[in-house]
Order: C-alpha cells, then sequence, then structure tokens
C-alpha cells in the first residue's frame, strides 16, 4: 500500500479496521447508483432485483459460516449483536441467581452487555482466568462451571493476544451444565475458516469492516429454534406481521430482528468482501498470518527490553511493550515512519490490568501484508528506541 504521496504504508492495524479490496468499493458504487432502490416494499422492477441481491447477501454470509439463512440476523456489527442476544435472549431466558461465564480477555463489547443485563436482572458474572501464555483457560473453566450457568461467552479469538479458543472442548463444557455458547468471531473470521455446525455453538457475531467489507454492518448467527423462541428487540418497520393499535404480531426471525431499512449497500459489500476472501483460500490467508506473525514474535523477542504477549502460535496479532517508552509514544513515531499501529487499551482494559501494563502497541496483520512491513516496523522501533535513549 502506498500514503496520499506514493510513498509506502505499511498498514499494521487490521485487527481494527480491515482496508477494502477495490472488488468490495465496486460492488458497493454499484449498489449505490446503478441498482439502488429499497428492499422488501417496492412492486417496482429495481426493487424487487435490489431485494434479491439483499437476501442473496444473507445467503451468501450463512454459507461462509457453514450456518442457514433463516438462522442470519443483520446487525450494525458484532456490538450491536451481542447486545441483541443479551437484551432478547437474555431477558427472556436469564434471571436471578443465573451465571454467566466470561474470560479475563473479551473485548467490552463482550463484557458490557452482560453487566447491563446483570444490572436489571440479578445475573452474576463469573471471569474465567487464562493460562500463562494467555489463553482462555478452560481447565479453569470446567472447575467453575455449575449448573446455574447459564451462559459462556468467549471470544473465538483474542483481539489483543491472538490466542485462539478451543471451541470443541468449550462446547463441550458449556454443553455439560446446559449452557449456551456465543463466540465473539470478529478476530477469527478473517482468519480462520469458520463452520459454526462443527463449532458446535449457539450464537456466533462477527463484523464486515474486519472482514475487508463495509462498516455499518454485521452478523449474527443463532440456532433457528433460539432464535424463533427470542423476543423483538427494535419495533418498526419490517419486523411485524400485523399492527393494530389493539395488538401487534411480529415477522418471524430474521426478519423479526431487523426492523427499519437495512443496510442495503453494506450488506452487498459484505457478500462482496467474503467473495474476496473465499477466492483467495481462507486456509492460504491463515497460513499467511500465522506466518507473518510468528516471524514478527521472533524478531522482538530478539530486542532487548521488549515484552511480547500472548501465545507462540498466535494467529495475526502481536501486542507487545517496550520497557520505558509507552505505545502512544511508539505509534506516533512510527506514523512519522508511515507505520500504523494500534497502541493503546484495545477495548480490553482487564486484560490490560491483568498484564500489568496501561496499554500495548499491537501489530495486525491483513491479506496485503508481507514481509516488508515487518522490516519497516522494526526500523520504526529502533529509532524511538533511540529517541528515548
Amino acid at each position: 500500500m502506498v500514503t496520499r504521496d506514493g510513498a509506502p504504508w505499511h498498514y499494521l492495524d487490521t485487527g481494527a479496521t480491515a482496508q477494502k479490496p477495490q472488488a468490495v468499493i465496486d460492488a458497493t458504487v454499484r449498489a449505490m447508483g446503478a441498482d439502488y432502490a429499497t428492499v422488501h416494499r417496492g412492486v417496482y422492477a429495481r426493487s424487487a432485483e435490489m431485494t434479491l441481491a439483499y437476501e442473496a447477501a444473507r445467503r451468501r454470509v450463512a454459507s461462509f459460516i457453514g450456518g442457514r439463512e433463516d438462522e442470519v440476523v443483520f446487525t450494525r456489527g458484532a456490538t450491536e449483536a451481542i447486545n441483541l442476544v443479551a437484551q432478547t435472549w437474555g431477558q427472556a431466558n436469564l434471571k436471578n441467581g443465573d451465571r454467566v461465564l466470561l474470560s479475563l480477555l473479551e473485548h467490552h463489547s463482550n463484557i458490557v452487555p452482560w453487566q447491563l443485563l446483570a444490572a436489571r436482572t440479578g445475573v452474576a458474572i463469573d471471569v474465567c482466568p487464562l493460562t500463562a501464555d494467555g489463553r482462555i483457560d478452560l481447565d479453569a473453566a470446567e472447575r467453575i462451571l455449575t449448573p446455574a450457568h447459564k451462559l459462556v461467552s468467549f471470544a473465538h479469538v483474542s483481539n489483543v493476544l491472538g490466542a485462539v479458543l478451543d471451541v470443541p472442548r468449550a462446547a463441550a463444557l458449556a454443553r455439560g451444565v446446559g449452557a449456551r455458547l456465543l463466540l465473539d468471531g470478529c478476530q477469527a473470521v478473517p482468519r480462520l475458516p469458520v463452520d459454526v455446525a462443527a463449532l458446535d455453538c449457539d450464537f456466533y457475531v462477527f463484523s464486515s469492516h474486519k472482514l475487508y467489507g463495509p462498516t455499518g454492518i454485521g452478523a449474527l448467527w443463532a440456532r433457528a429454534d433460539i432464535l424463533a423462541d427470542m423476543p423483538p428487540w427494535q419495533g418498526g418497520g419490517a419486523m411485524i406481521d400485523r399492527v393494530s393499535f389493539a395488538g401487534t404480531t411480529f415477522a418471524p426471525p430474521p426478519a423479526r430482528f431487523e426492523a427499519g431499512t437495512p443496510a442495503i449497500i453494506e450488506a452487498i459489500g459484505l457478500a462482496a468482501a467474503i467473495d474476496y476472501v473465499e477466492g483467495l483460500g481462507m486456509a492460504a490467508l491463515h497460513a499467511h498470518e500465522v506466518t507473518l506473525a510468528a516471524t514478527l514474535r521472533t524478531e522482538l523477542q530478539r530486542l532487548n527490553a521488549v515484552t511480547v504477549f500472548g501465545p507462540e502460535d498466535g494467529v495475526g496479532v502481536v501486542s507487545f511493550a517496550l520497557d520505558g517508552i509507552h505505545p502512544h509514544d511508539l505509534g506516533t513515531i512510527l506514523d512519522e515512519e508511515n507505520v500504523a499501529i494500534r497502541a493503546g487499551h484495545h477495548c480490553a482494559q482487564p486484560l490490560m490490568e491483568h498484564l500489568g501494563v496501561p496499554a500495548t502497541a499491537r501489530a495486525s496483520f491483513g491479506l496485503y501484508n508481507d514481509e516488508s512491513d515487518i522490516a519497516a516496523l522494526l526500523r520504526g522501533i529502533e529509532r524511538t528506541r533511540r529517541i528515548f535513549g
């Protein structure tokens, strides 16, 4: 990639949001221009065609993660998807005395919605610790879980440590106490082949913009029988069967959870992004990012006064800290070198507290990265250390 001035630009912040392939840009421009119309309501041809394209995007998402199209709800992103589950399924099924199990490495989006639910219902939240190398400690989870636990909600891949959850074991542990399993797949779907049936989870959420698609859209997948029993969340057009002042009946899923005019263009862009990454091959993308992450970890570990966090086999994300240098200072100097990283708590403040740091520097890889980006990052680190003496 290059800057606006044509100089090399080393983008290492895909964990926050991915750059967009031309195929996605072209698909959204076409949908916004020549093809644009509303969906589900028009009787004219272009509206019918756009409705077909929008629902084809839903089928594309479903096939990408191994689900059924009637199990995919479009949301504004993973954050909204988790909030939807908390405020519909959670509100209907969890009560005072029930428990939810989270982990220390969760993103705030998989912590705060459950805290809000707990404040309303009296549900208790337990926190699963991590192993020494930064994985969710499933041995500890086995000790913690009881029949009072109704939900286990874990990140499939950590946005800070790159640690990959042993999902089959997590699913077996949840099933063993009769709990549902929700997986935050934001960092997984751009990097791993995902099959929700094989994973044996109950809910799976992810965002489009980390998968090389547009912002403002994501997806909730949930088992059909669970969705069917979930009450509506937001009221409005499209989610109804019949409305009268005497009462309203609601559409079946997924329409029940998609009130109002949907993100039509964004859904089509997401489908284009899925076409793009599947054309490259998810296994190949996984191998590419694993190699880059392992190379960077090795190079960082050769430097003095550098702490690298997370397991050696983490996927696509490397977090680290330089002794005596705040990550924000490092990020600022790296920017002068046209190297873009993320510096901060990464919406994972409980994890930062556990690691004993206020923040980390995070390099996260995408399909467009190569060894030259690692070399530029290392040069920038050396310059930063010289500046700080």
